[in-house]
């Protein structure tokens, strides 16, 4: 088939007649919506208004230090820091991103990671808009800049055990696709290496360090199919490994925790994923044996290992739970949540050896919040909620709830709604109905302080939790893809009546 495209001229980004398509563009949409300009410029005020400029992120431990992110008031940019071994230590600026952005119309990092000795430091940044990174590296103890710097990555890095040696990834800058592992030795001018080509374009690779810093993985990932390689972590020069050759339909994950893989995947039909382990040494999937077994009612999500527990986030009935399984098969519990409807995953939790976890937490009528939750005593700490400024946020003058759409089909479509309570008329209310429903990627019920510009104008805000999404289950998914592709809209428009 021949297909025409009559504006594939505009992909010639710096072309002077894009630019003037693009700002005629701007122009008519800015001529067309004049009236509403006054109201455009009152509601930019009411969110900003309601924005910390001076905030920062919750320190998590690592390796010696606190790491944090914070802002400064009238400042645009974040400022990365770290503190030796007490949060009451000197405060260490590892990157000021208001200052490296001087000259730059964008500025991004990507990633920032400390070698294991403390002591260099390799960061990404983005000054282009297209997610390619080049990557540099400073000495923190001298603040020097190495002249080497590594430009068109994914922006990822990953250190090695023996402080000179980093993995990254090499993006094809015509598809921006990440399609090469590099390693390159700090203290050998010229070692760049490259170590795995993902030679199918339908597959993207990445790299990373495994939780328990014994080994670096190579992923290599379609759709619906994963490849991994690894190498140990102590001896970067050494080949890399296959765990597991990629199979059509087969996905995979892997988790490392003292001499066992954790295997998250579909084998055998699991539909929502089950767990199973394997030995370090034989890793193919004939040597897998179930962990944690397939349930059709529970889809599985992302495994999170410590040193007494293993942490499982999963979905069940719409509705994320962390199911907290001590290895000595003792004391084995869900953490509750009350609200009906809300949105929660597991946080950075970098250290192995704690009882603590740290989760994220939110609902439509609850700012988002960092929860230390006790794996033992099962006490809930609420580390920080996000403060929404201008003082007029009362969450109780809000009500979130979940209802249910009958699709044409007979399925039911879960929504989850909210709206102010003392403008809320039923029927009669204005509503903005939003929905995503591809590549399985699911929206939870998650707070947003922009919209209260629209709840506090008495508009309903409703998520249709959609087929193509995972909302329900890997099925949920399967059901709003390829030629049952229609269910996505469909379950959309039902919703929406």
């Amino acid at each position: 088939d021949d297909r025409i495209d009559e504006y594939y001229w505009l992909n010639q980004r710096g072309d002077e007649d894009v630019i003037d398509y693009l700002n005629e563009e701007n122009d008519y949409r800015n001529e067309f919506m004049k009236d509403y300009k006054p109201l455009e410029d009152e509601i930019f005020q009411e969110i900003k208004s309601r924005i910390k400029e001076d905030d920062s992120s919750v320190p998590y431990f690592d390796n010696g230090y606190f790491y944090y992110t914070r802002y400064e008031k009238d400042k645009q940019y974040p400022i990365y820091c770290r503190k030796k071994g007490s949060l009451n230590s000197d405060e260490e600026i590892l990157i000021d991103a208001n200052i490296m952005s001087e000259g730059h119309e964008y500025f991004r990092v990507g990633d920032i990671e400390i070698s294991p000795n403390n002591k260099l430091m390799s960061y990404s940044i983005d000054t282009v808009s297209r997610r390619i990174y080049t990557i540099y590296f400073m000495d923190l103890e001298t603040r020097k800049i190495s002249e080497k710097s590594i430009p068109n990555t994914s922006g990822s890095i990953t250190w090695a055990n023996d402080n000179k040696t980093v993995f990254y990834n090499l993006k094809d800058l015509k598809t921006l696709r990440t399609e090469r592992v590099m390693k390159y030795n700090l203290n050998t001018e010229g070692s760049e290496k490259e170590i795995y080509y993902e030679a199918d374009e339908t597959f993207s690779v990445y790299s990373y360090k495994t939780k328990s810093d014994k080994f670096i993985v190579i992923g290599s990932s379609a759709t619906l199919s994963q490849e991994y390689r690894y190498i140990n972590a102590d001896t970067p020069d050494e080949e890399i490994k296959l765990f597991q050759e990629r199979v059509n339909g087969l996905e995979y994950s892997i988790s490392h925790f003292q001499d066992k893989w954790f295997v998250t995947t579909n084998k055998d039909d699991a539909i929502n994923f089950k767990v199973m382990t394997c030995s370090e040494s034989r890793t193919e999937s004939e040597n897998w044996v179930d962990y944690i077994k397939h349930r059709e009612d529970v889809l599985l999500g992302e495994v999170e290992v410590f040193d007494d527990f293993l942490v499982v986030s999963e979905r069940k009935n719409g509705l994320r739970r962390i199911d907290i399984r001590p290895w000595n098969g003792k004391g084995r519990h869900f953490i509750n949540f009350d609200e009906e409807t809300y949105s929660l995953y597991i946080s950075s939790n970098p250290q192995m050896k704690t009882k603590k976890i740290r989760y994220n937490y939110s609902s439509m009528t609850t700012p988002s919040s960092v929860i230390e939750y006790d794996m033992v005593t099962r006490e809930k700490k609420v580390l920080k909620e996000s403060e929404i400024l201008g003082g007029k946020f009362d969450k109780n003058n809000y009500q979130s709830k979940r209802v249910w759409a009958t699709a044409r089909d007979g399925k039911k479509v879960p929504i989850s709604l909210v709206y102010r309570k003392d403008m809320f008329n039923e029927g009669q209310n204005p509503l903005l109905l939003y929905g995503y429903g591809s590549y399985g990627i699911t929206n939870s019920a998650s707070f947003s302080s922009v919209r209260l510009s629209l709840l506090d104008r008495g508009f309903v805000y409703a998520i249709a939790h959609i087929r193509g999404s995972q909302y329900l289950g890997r099925g949920w998914y399967d059901d709003g893809k390829m030629f049952k592709k229609k269910n996505t809209f469909y379950d959309f428009i039902d919703a929406g009546k």
